[in-house]
């Protein structure tokens, strides 16, 4: 990447290679609203799998669900959000652009340098109606954060699931706000996706299991590929703390626009389930038989954006380079984020040649996202087999891989660090997936004139304890 990619590079690429479209484009597109292309979906469904199987699947102490977005409108009460998610707002009368009172230095309009009006408040809820008929319908609410249907289901949960505190309930769902300035691409838009966990333990325990949800939310990102440096935690000061919060961090990422949020971790304390209570007149208290006592459980947050995670992967892997005097773009993705594992190129529409490439391709689909184009206009084919594994290398952006080859036709290729995306015992699944191309690829020595080949070469990151030569395959 080079020092500090800018934000326009990464929309344009994302467009051309599609990753994110701007919604409804054919009229003119909406503001602040985005398509998810067929490469982008890939990559979204990668990174929210990849933290369910964090928080949920790889845990004793976490559960799931998947809550309406509708709820009754008295959670909302409950929550505070009817009365106190709001923004301060100014107008400007010229233009009539609406601004947070913190986002601007002085009293003139940014965009058109009018007068503004006196500040008032603004509720970022978006209000809608339930039932057939507008004058007898109530009003609801598209749900901002998916947190409040976990404080609503913890009575459910927790007679179902047969588990003790401490106890997580997690979801990953839609939320929508209507925001005064969206903006940088999908950093903040009115309808997102969040990955929410409510952690409920006992009181007095809180500070211990929020130090411990810092930490592991943390090093989740840096799992995922984020480089150390492009990430940094920022403790709120007590002036900008939630009326429920105990203590908050934010894990913040270095944007092209400077360090922002990328997740929150809050100390809720008891306000939430103590607010149902009240409002429901259902007691949510948990009793401990270890104590033989009732308590209100405390709660701890952390709250990330399924595409504020998308766009920092996204611009920690761009990287441009210079191959042969031509500049390029390549996305260093970690290998089990990248929407595609596999693809399937064959030049040529041979009548022993297709249905091979086909076969390969059958096999290799149900255990990896893998691709087929047999329409000839990928790639360039060079004079010899280095050339066509860096065209290969060029389309497939694979980080260390295997390439089939006949007749310097392509016939597969495969990413080689694919150890550790499939379980319980990778090695033993990545030989058998070679093994598979190795058998298609010595069927076709009977194409005359030159035999087939089998390179591997792209000099990136692979897996130490597995040797080609273990696997018999041909090595340059």
């Amino acid at each position: 990447m080079p020092d500090r990619v800018n934000m326009e590079k990464i929309v344009s690429l994302c467009k051309r290679r599609g990753f994110i479209f701007p919604s409804s484009e054919i009229y003119g597109g909406l503001a602040s609203c985005w398509d998810y292309g067929p490469m982008g979906v890939e990559l979204k469904r990668n990174v929210k799998n990849a933290w369910w199987k964090a928080t949920v699947q790889e845990r004793d102490d976490v559960v799931g669900i998947d809550a309406s977005i509708m709820m009754h409108p008295e959670i909302w009460r409950a929550s505070g959000h009817v009365d106190s998610f709001t923004d301060p707002l100014v107008e400007c009368t010229s233009c009539h652009l609406r601004w947070r009172t913190g986002e601007i230095s002085n009293e003139r309009c940014p965009t058109c340098g009018g007068e503004l009006t006196e500040s008032r408040m603004f509720n970022l809820m978006f209000k809608t109606s339930m039932g057939p008929v507008e004058e007898q319908a109530s009003t609801i609410y598209l749900r901002p954060e998916t947190a409040q249907a976990m404080f609503a289901d913890f009575e459910n949960v927790l007679g179902t699931s047969r588990k003790k505190l401490p106890l997580g309930i997690a979801q990953i769902g839609k939320s929508f706000r209507n925001e005064i300035t969206p903006g940088n691409f999908i950093f903040r838009t009115r309808e997102f996706e969040q990955m929410e966990l409510e952690y409920f333990v006992k009181p007095g325990t809180d500070e211990h299991w929020f130090d411990y949800w810092v930490k592991e939310r943390f090093n989740w990102y840096i799992n995922l590929g984020i480089r150390n440096e492009n990430l940094r935690l920022r403790q709120h000061g007590k002036d900008e703390l939630a009326h429920y919060a105990k203590d908050c961090y934010d894990i913040e990422y270095l944007f092209p626009m400077g360090w922002s949020e990328l997740e929150g971790i809050a100390n809720r304390g008891n306000y939430d389930l103590t607010q149902h209570a009240k409002y429901s007149g259902r007691d949510l208290s948990y009793y401990d038989n270890e104590e033989k006592k009732r308590y209100i459980p405390y709660i701890i947050e952390p709250s990330g954006g399924v595409d504020r995670s998308v766009l920092a992967l996204l611009i920690d892997a761009y990287h441009e380079e210079v191959v042969e005097g031509e500049a390029r773009v390549v996305l260093r993705l970690q290998p089990s984020l990248a929407p595609m594992k596999a693809a399937i190129l064959p030049l040529s529409k041979n009548e022993r040649l297709t249905p091979l490439a086909k076969k390969v391709y059958a096999q290799l689909c149900p255990s990896f996202m893998t691709c087929y184009d047999d329409s000839h206009n990928i790639i360039a084919v060079g004079s010899n087999d280095f050339d066509v594994l860096r065209a290969v290398e060029e389309i497939t952006r694979l980080q260390g891989g295997l390439v089939v080859c006949a007749q310097g036709k392509i016939l597969a290729s495969l990413p080689l660090p694919i150890a550790g995306l499939l379980s319980p015992e990778p090695l033993e699944v990545v030989v058998t997936q070679f093994k598979k191309l190795e058998k298609a690829a010595a069927s076709l020595g009977n194409l005359p004139p030159a035999p087939f080949s089998i390179l591997s070469f792209l000099a990136l990151p692979v897996i130490p304890e597995l040797r080609l030569t273990d696997l018999g395959l041909v090595s340059l």
